[in-house]
């Protein structure tokens, strides 16, 4: 039996005592596109991780996309760690896990693990490319173990230091769309591995409605992450677009001294990173 997703099911799983109304389950279903992606899985039962975002990206979104700095990728020496602005909230992390898989030749093929939202788990074809990070409560012990055991290997890692996609802001007195701070866990960890930081910057946005209704959501004081919910209809309505990403130069794990704070760093790198945009404007 094919792979399909199920609304009511997954909702179980993370809070076994909600009773959800059949209308509202209607409704996610419909701003998930449920049926789409569900067609998508029973058309394609076989494919499996790159294989699978290929498909995903050509064919379901017919969306494409192109890089600038592939001499920036490593193909040997030892692990990094990629950092990337998070414009989009799901779809640029495939296709930086895609452009970087294909940037690198068949002999200097590395593994590369994707950390995400640990909803994402549940997209089976691809969950191998992933390292979850629970947003609604605790990794369990095994995942917890995964991921030490990751940090240790010879695994690159593409993490998203905003921990969400990014939001409309007033930054010197300018809405601008950007991530939020950036949070120090990767300089923590590249200090502790030892991992030099590739960082990414990926051109993109959302829509005007997920803007609005962050801001909104933000205004009321509402600490649940409404818009969280709309990030695959915003997948979907990415549909025939052109992207571009940039990898920047790597910052040597050295870098990061005791002269700031990681989560100063942090900011440090994200600045890096957005400066990349006043150049490609």
């Amino acid at each position: 039996m094919p792979l399909q997703f199920d609304i009511r099911a997954i909702i179980k799983s993370k809070a076994p005592k909600a009773r959800i109304p059949d209308f509202l389950i209607r409704y996610l279903e419909r701003i998930v596109h449920i049926k789409q992606m569900n067609a998508f899985l029973r058309k394609h039962t076989t494919e499996r991780n790159y294989d699978f975002i290929r498909l995903v990206i050509d064919e379901e979104l017919g969306c494409s996309a192109s890089i600038e700095g592939t001499e920036n990728i490593p193909t040997d020496g030892r692990p990094v760690i990629f950092v990337s602005n998070h414009p989009l909230g799901g779809l640029d992390g495939m296709i930086i896990a895609q452009m970087i898989h294909e940037a690198r030749s068949n002999s200097a093929k590395r593994e590369l693990k994707v950390i995400v939202n640990e909803l994402l788990m549940y997209m089976e074809p691809i969950n191998e490319l992933w390292a979850p990070v629970n947003k609604v409560g605790r990794l369990t012990r095994e995942q917890a173990a995964e991921q030490q055991r990751m940090w240790e290997s010879e695994t690159d890692v593409l993490t998203f230091p905003a921990g969400a996609c990014s939001r409309l802001q007033r930054i010197d007195g300018k809405w601008q769309i950007q991530d939020l701070v950036w949070q120090k866990n990767f300089v923590q960890r590249a200090r502790e591995y030892k991992r030099d930081i590739v960082p990414i910057y990926f051109e993109g946005h959302n829509s005007r409605f997920f803007y609005a209704l962050a801001y909104i959501r933000k205004l009321l004081h509402i600490k649940l992450n409404i818009e969280m919910l709309y990030l695959v209809d915003e997948m979907y309505g990415a549909h025939g677009k052109h992207f571009r990403v940039h990898v920047l130069p790597p910052i040597p794990y050295s870098t990061f001294d005791n002269s700031r704070t990681p989560i100063q760093w942090a900011q440090y790198v994200k600045s890096i990173v957005y400066a990349t945009n006043n150049t490609t404007c």
